[in-house]
């Protein structure tokens, strides 16, 4: 996740993804998630000459300027052409600078952009006027020096500056030459003094160059600053220019005071990689971000003062995600060693778990324990792991840990220690987590050939009460791998593949059952069937088969070609997502076991592969009607990409999230509405047709009945400066107080939006029809209007009852 953040007064601006996130510093909030860029963001500055907006600039070849105190857009500039990195200058008036992309995939330029002047919100930004050629596209590659005097880009072994009154460039290249003092002088990242002309370059062997008297080829100066021992990520100067500060992989940020050697000052020990480092405007603050996906604020004396962790990037996630049934949060892999445990609704870690409880050392030759498989079980009360090192083929250490939940501490505490449960890999474990069962119960699958059950037992003698656990059986089938295992619903089947076979056995009398043979490679995923389609189990092969087999007939029910990644369980519905690799992306299918006919099917939701996925159940469930939302009634569906992104399907924007409820309108449930459409729209000529008085139908009767009206508390918290004229907005104000006599809940008008439709612009121009028809009420004739669409209300609500679906009436 590329991150680059700048701050002002009590702010810390970062990038992730598409979107900007607005923290706060005093409470690590986040307070605003601006979003509207089209694709990844990739730089973002004040504003030079008014610092409370914020550019930004993104790969849909647009700059944006932001009003972040109130999270508004003002501006949107079309570039047109990827923009790979952004800077601006205080003394550049009406101009910013930006790295974009020549003809051939490598070679970038640094160019100036031209913003006009405009009072439309979309403007064109066509004249651009190019700076340095060859440049690298990183940010931190590229540094304007002395106020604007000169720019400084490093790309491989070169150095170029550009001096903007002179308009003359510099070239100074560094020995490439494969011996061994000059094998890695590449240059890394580039700094430079506010005030004074000297440029500071990190290097690709820890060293630090300060350049001087660079204004000439030949009389050229630099002296050399070496304490890290591995490549500079990033550099930056103080405010003031009286010290430069540098972080790399050793996880320590260094302060040179006065750019000396002997003056140097640490914070070690800041837990992962610093990839980025910048310096508040006032210069009181200093801000890293690191590999891990945090943000450490710093203050003047070096001291951390508050950390942002996001979700924890780690080198692989073996665990998948689950999902803890106490605190709802998803945990997987975190920091090494650690699982991290992740509040999705605040969008950050609650807390870490250590697992392997060994100090870890940070070198890339050492093999590492490793924590690879992780499951919660009876309500959350335990907790198992597993963890493996492997050095050579024939030395494996594992262990596995089962942790109880201590409600004292109220978190996991070590119960029970198995050495070498399994004699080769485990690759599979699972609970038994059936309300009715009376044994607590866990079963491991490993490529020995054998899976393992492990009950709980009475371990307490006459010194103390406890509990532990022991294995109680040991299963096998022609000395085949086993793959996987799972339980059934009711606890009373466990089901196990053995590479190509999938065999049933009975959890009372482990008797093998049945046995289901599929000649389509290795099994890759297990699951069965829940509530009603309790009766099936699915199985997904490694030659892209997804097979559903009837337990009571033995027989296989359907089978399908589907190159299958994840196949994921709803817990409290029948449903079951399958996200399946394509050659341009992932696709998803929602369907039940008992039909082979998917409920829903979204193409190419995401660029790259999906590794794991995993179902979050909502405290209260949704009402959706449209059978494309129905699946997600009842839970929320996450998703993680190879580049450890995580995703979900939404009905609500991520500032939507943000925002209390108080001060959101009664809008339909997948209408992305801001609270002035309600109020202005985009204010086009009145269009009577069909879609207007629907859209009328379904707005009007969804305005709140009594007072806090949530549009006029936002028009009256609105800053003026960004409200139309007070003339303009007073008919429309008063409008908005009207109500109808007979007025609707919002709950018999459910909205009926496809997911694609979400990103339809359709929707907006509903609303805004909506509103350009309120101006036209009057006092005197509301009510005729509300009469006359009635019929109209009722004739919609006709074709409604004929979608429904009643066949729950038959379960009474």
């Amino acid at each position: 996740m590329r991150k680059h953040h700048v701050r002002h007064v009590q702010y810390i601006f970062c990038v992730s993804g598409d979107f900007i996130k607005v923290y706060s510093t005093a409470t690590e909030e986040c307070v605003h998630i601006l979003q509207g860029h089209r694709n990844l963001v990739t730089g973002i500055q004040l504003n030079p000459n008014n610092h409370l907006q914020l550019y930004s600039c993104s790969f849909d070849g647009t700059i944006k300027l932001w009003d972040y105190i109130d999270g508004i857009l003002i501006k949107t500039f079309r570039v047109g052409c990827e923009l790979h990195a952004l800077f601006t200058l205080s003394c550049a008036e009406d101009s910013v600078f930006v790295t974009i992309n020549k003809e051939k995939p490598d070679v970038f330029q640094l160019a100036s952009v031209k913003l006009p002047k405009s009072s439309s919100q979309e403007i064109e930004a066509k004249e651009l006027s190019f700076v340095l050629d060859y440049v690298n596209q990183s940010p931190k590659c590229i540094a304007f020096g002395n106020e604007g005097e000169y720019v400084a880009a490093v790309r491989d072994f070169y150095l170029s500056v550009y001096f903007f009154k002179k308009k003359t460039t510099t070239r100074f290249t560094l020995s490439s030459s494969r011996n061994k003092k000059h094998a890695r002088n590449n240059f890394t990242c580039v700094a430079c003094h506010p005030k004074e002309d000297c440029i500071a370059t990190g290097h690709k062997d820890g060293k630090i160059r300060l350049w001087r008297n660079f204004d000439d080829e030949k009389k050229y100066t630099y002296t050399c600053l070496h304490w890290h021992h591995d490549l500079v990520m990033d550099l930056a100067f103080s405010v003031t220019g009286s010290s430069l500060l540098s972080g790399g992989r050793e996880s320590v940020l260094v302060e040179w005071r006065e750019a000396a050697e002997k003056n140097k000052e640490f914070l070690p020990r800041l837990g992962a990689t610093i990839e980025h480092i910048s310096v508040s405007p006032a210069g009181d603050l200093f801000c890293t971000s690191h590999s891990d996906n945090k943000i450490t604020i710093i203050h003047r004396n070096l001291e951390a003062s508050a950390v942002i962790q996001g979700l924890v990037k780690d080198r692989s996630i073996f665990t998948g995600l689950m999902i803890d049934p106490r605190t709802k949060a998803l945990v997987l892999n975190g920091k090494p060693g650690h699982l991290q445990f992740y509040s999705l609704q605040n969008d950050k870690q609650l807390y870490n778990l250590d697992i392997i409880q060994q100090e870890y050392i940070n070198d890339s030759g050492l093999i590492q324990i490793e924590l690879t498989k992780a499951a919660f079980g009876c309500s959350g009360n335990w907790l198992a792991t597993v963890e493996q090192r492997q050095e050579k083929e024939t030395e494996l250490e594992l262990q596995m840990k089962l942790w109880m939940y201590n409600k004292k501490t109220q978190g996991f505490v070590l119960n029970t220690k198995v050495n070498m449960p399994h004699e080769d890999h485990i690759t599979a474990l699972c609970f038994c987590n059936a309300e009715k069962s009376e044994n607590s119960t866990l079963v491991t699958a490993s490529k020995d050939g054998h899976f393992k059950v492990w009950i709980l037992t009475d371990d307490s003698d006459i010194y103390k009460k406890a509990v532990g656990w022991t294995c109680d059986f040991v299963g096998s089938y022609h000395k085949y791998q086993a793959t996987h295992c799972c339980f059934s619903e009711d606890g009373s089947l466990l089901a196990v593949s053995f590479e190509e076979i999938v065999t049933i056995w009975d959890s009372e009398t482990w008797e093998l059952k049945c046995t289901f043979c599929q000649r389509a490679g290795k099994i890759r995923h297990l699951c069965f069937g829940r509530l009603t389609c309790s009766k099936y189990l699915l199985g997904v092969s490694e030659n892209g088969i997804l097979c559903c087999w009837n337990l009571l007939s033995c027989a296989l029910e359907w089978s399908t070609k589907l190159n299958v990644r994840v196949m994921e369980p709803d817990p409290n519905s029948e449903n079951i997502a399958a996200v399946a690799q394509s050659s341009v992306g992932s696709d998803l299918f929602v369907f039940k076991p008992s039909e082979p006919r998917p409920l829903y099917i979204q193409k190419n939701i995401c660029r790259e592969e999906v590794l794991w996925g995993v179902f979050v159940p909502r405290d209260v469930p949704e009402s959706f009607t449209s059978e494309a939302y129905q699946w997600l009634n009842r839970s929320q569906f996450y998703f993680l990409t190879k580049s450890q992104s995580l995703l979900t399907f939404s009905t609500q924007s991520p500032e939507e999230k943000l925002t209390p409820t108080s001060k959101q309108l009664l809008a339909e449930e997948s209408l992305p509405t801001t609270p002035f459409y309600f109020l202005l729209g985009k204010h086009r000529q009145q269009q009577q047709n069909d879609k207007l008085n629907e859209a009328l139908e379904n707005e009007l009767v969804q305005l709140p009945l009594t007072e806090n009206i949530p549009a006029v508390s936002e028009l009256l918290r609105t800053p003026a400066h960004v409200l139309p004229s007070a003339s303009f907005l007073c008919s429309l104000f008063v409008n908005s107080l009207l109500l109808s006599k007979e007025t609707k809940g919002a709950e018999e008008n459910p909205d009926d939006v496809d997911m694609e439709e979400e990103k339809e612009s359709d929707d907006s121009d509903e609303e805004s029809n909506f509103t350009e028809k309120i101006q036209d009420i009057n006092n005197t004739d509301l009510e005729e209007d509300v009469m006359h669409q009635l019929s109209k209300s009722e004739e919609k609500e006709l074709k409604k009852f004929r979608k429904v679906d009643y066949s729950w009436i038959a379960a009474l």
